[in-house]
Protein backbone atom coordinates (compact mmCIF):
# COMPACT_ATOMS: atom_id res chain seq x y z
CA UNK A 1 0.00 0.00 0.00
CA UNK A 2 1.15 3.29 -0.73
CA UNK A 3 0.39 6.80 0.74
CA UNK A 4 -0.52 9.97 -1.37
CA UNK A 5 -0.64 13.33 -1.07
CA UNK A 6 -3.56 15.32 -1.91
CA UNK A 7 -2.95 18.79 -2.11
CA UNK A 8 -5.59 21.51 -2.73
CA UNK A 9 -5.56 24.15 -5.14
CA UNK A 10 -7.22 27.03 -5.63
CA UNK A 11 -7.75 30.58 -7.92
CA UNK A 12 -6.12 32.74 -5.16
CA UNK A 13 -8.69 35.12 -5.71
CA UNK A 14 -9.35 38.70 -3.72
CA UNK A 15 -10.89 38.96 -0.77
CA UNK A 16 -14.10 40.32 -2.41
CA UNK A 17 -14.64 36.58 -4.32
CA UNK A 18 -13.55 34.56 -1.32
CA UNK A 19 -16.60 32.26 -0.55
CA UNK A 20 -19.14 33.92 2.32
CA UNK A 21 -19.33 32.90 5.66
CA UNK A 22 -22.51 31.13 4.80
CA UNK A 23 -20.55 29.24 1.67
CA UNK A 24 -17.61 28.33 3.86
CA UNK A 25 -20.22 26.62 6.80
CA UNK A 26 -22.04 25.24 4.06
CA UNK A 27 -19.08 23.19 2.83
CA UNK A 28 -18.39 21.95 6.11
CA UNK A 29 -20.53 18.92 5.81
CA UNK A 30 -19.11 17.92 2.47
CA UNK A 31 -15.56 17.17 4.27
CA UNK A 32 -16.71 15.85 6.84
CA UNK A 33 -18.69 13.04 4.83
CA UNK A 34 -16.13 12.55 1.93
CA UNK A 35 -12.96 12.32 4.86
CA UNK A 36 -15.00 9.87 6.84
CA UNK A 37 -15.59 8.01 3.62
CA UNK A 38 -12.23 7.36 3.11
CA UNK A 39 -11.41 6.82 6.84
CA UNK A 40 -14.31 4.67 7.07
CA UNK A 41 -12.16 2.03 3.93
CA UNK A 42 -8.80 2.86 6.34
CA UNK A 43 -7.73 4.97 3.59
CA UNK A 44 -6.59 8.42 5.14
CA UNK A 45 -3.53 8.61 6.92
CA UNK A 46 -3.65 12.42 7.58
CA UNK A 47 -6.79 14.34 7.77
CA UNK A 48 -7.98 18.08 5.90
CA UNK A 49 -5.10 19.94 7.37
CA UNK A 50 -5.50 23.35 5.98
CA UNK A 51 -2.35 26.20 5.31
CA UNK A 52 -2.81 29.75 6.60
CA UNK A 53 -2.79 32.15 4.49
CA UNK A 54 0.22 33.89 5.62
CA UNK A 55 3.89 31.89 5.41
CA UNK A 56 8.08 32.48 4.95
CA UNK A 57 9.71 31.06 2.45
CA UNK A 58 13.37 30.19 2.95
CA UNK A 59 15.56 30.56 -0.04
CA UNK A 60 19.41 29.79 -0.17
CA UNK A 61 21.92 32.12 1.77
CA UNK A 62 19.32 32.32 4.74
CA UNK A 63 17.20 35.01 2.87
CA UNK A 64 14.04 34.96 3.91
CA UNK A 65 10.90 36.62 2.29
CA UNK A 66 7.01 36.90 2.99
CA UNK A 67 5.04 33.99 1.19
CA UNK A 68 3.28 31.99 -0.04
CA UNK A 69 4.03 33.58 -3.23
CA UNK A 70 1.48 35.90 -3.62
CA UNK A 71 2.70 36.56 -7.25
CA UNK A 72 0.82 33.10 -7.92
CA UNK A 73 -2.89 32.17 -9.84
CA UNK A 74 -3.41 29.66 -7.22
CA UNK A 75 -2.51 29.03 -3.95
CA UNK A 76 -2.24 25.63 -2.38
CA UNK A 77 -4.98 25.47 0.95
CA UNK A 78 -4.17 22.42 2.34
CA UNK A 79 -3.59 18.84 2.09
CA UNK A 80 -4.32 15.10 3.03
CA UNK A 81 -2.39 12.08 3.01
CA UNK A 82 -4.38 8.67 1.91
CA UNK A 83 -3.31 5.40 0.98
CA UNK A 84 -4.24 3.69 -2.09
CA UNK A 85 -2.69 0.72 -4.23
CA UNK A 86 -1.59 2.97 -6.92
CA UNK A 87 -2.28 6.61 -8.74
CA UNK A 88 -5.76 5.21 -10.12
CA UNK A 89 -7.14 4.39 -6.54
CA UNK A 90 -5.98 7.81 -5.07
CA UNK A 91 -6.93 9.86 -8.45
CA UNK A 92 -10.75 8.49 -7.78
CA UNK A 93 -10.61 9.43 -3.92
CA UNK A 94 -9.47 12.71 -5.68
CA UNK A 95 -12.31 12.71 -7.90
CA UNK A 96 -15.00 13.11 -5.13
CA UNK A 97 -13.02 16.13 -3.20
CA UNK A 98 -15.11 19.30 -2.14
CA UNK A 99 -12.82 21.91 -3.42
CA UNK A 100 -13.79 20.64 -6.96
CA UNK A 101 -17.09 22.57 -6.47
CA UNK A 102 -18.42 25.75 -6.06
CA UNK A 103 -17.77 27.92 -4.36
CA UNK A 104 -14.31 26.62 -4.49
CA UNK A 105 -14.16 25.43 -7.82
CA UNK A 106 -10.19 23.84 -7.31
CA UNK A 107 -8.45 21.29 -8.18
CA UNK A 108 -6.39 18.21 -6.24
CA UNK A 109 -3.15 17.46 -6.73
CA UNK A 110 -1.97 13.52 -6.50
CA UNK A 111 1.44 12.97 -5.80
CA UNK A 112 2.60 9.71 -4.21
CA UNK A 113 5.17 9.81 -1.53
CA UNK A 114 8.28 8.24 -1.72
CA UNK A 115 10.15 6.40 1.64
CA UNK A 116 13.00 8.14 2.55
CA UNK A 117 16.56 5.83 2.42
CA UNK A 118 18.41 6.20 5.71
Amino acid sequence: MNEFLLIFRKENESRESQPSPEQMQASIKPWQDWLGGIAARNKLVSAGNRLHAEGMVVKPGNMVTNGPYVDIKEAIGGFTIVRAEDFDEATEMAKACPILTAPWNGSVEVRMLMEREL
